[in-house]
């Protein structure tokens, strides 16, 4: 299935994967507190690139969720739950999540990712960690 394609591709820094989850078209969208708004498959790339070949490592998990399924069109609303680390700095996460998929010459493809934190410490705490020069 396209959703643990997708789990499966995040958690092993599999780009090649990742590429094939995707749809590659300008109509992707990506929206998480790290990445902003990537619109397209040639904007959200670099930023799997960019985590799949740093030094960070980041383990999520899908759980609590619920699968809404149409003829060419899934999407799948939970919540993730995992960690991430850089050094010595380990950060427990807790992150709102929905992905859309859509039928593509027969294959499911993700086309739509919303992630959020609600937690606002947690949130600065993440930002900073991920997004801070080293």
């Amino acid at each position: 299935m396209a959703l643990t394609q997708f789990y499966a591709a995040f958690n092993h820094r599999d780009l090649a994967l990742m590429s094939r989850n995707w749809l590659a078209t300008e109509g992707s969208i990506l929206d998480n507190p790290l990445g902003g708004i990537r619109r397209g498959w040639d904007e959200i790339r670099p930023l799997y690139e960019k985590l799949f070949s740093g030094p960070a490592r980041v383990y999520v998990e899908f759980y609590d969720y619920s699968l809404h399924i149409g003829t060419d069109l899934f999407y799948a609303v939970g919540r993730e739950r995992g960690w991430f680390r850089l050094g010595q700095e380990e950060i427990a996460l807790a992150i709102r999540t929905s992905r859309i998929f859509c039928r593509f010459d027969g294959q499911w493809k993700q086309v739509h990712h919303h992630g959020s934190i609600d937690d606002p410490a947690l949130l600065a705490r993440y930002q900073s960690a991920v997004l801070s020069p080293r």
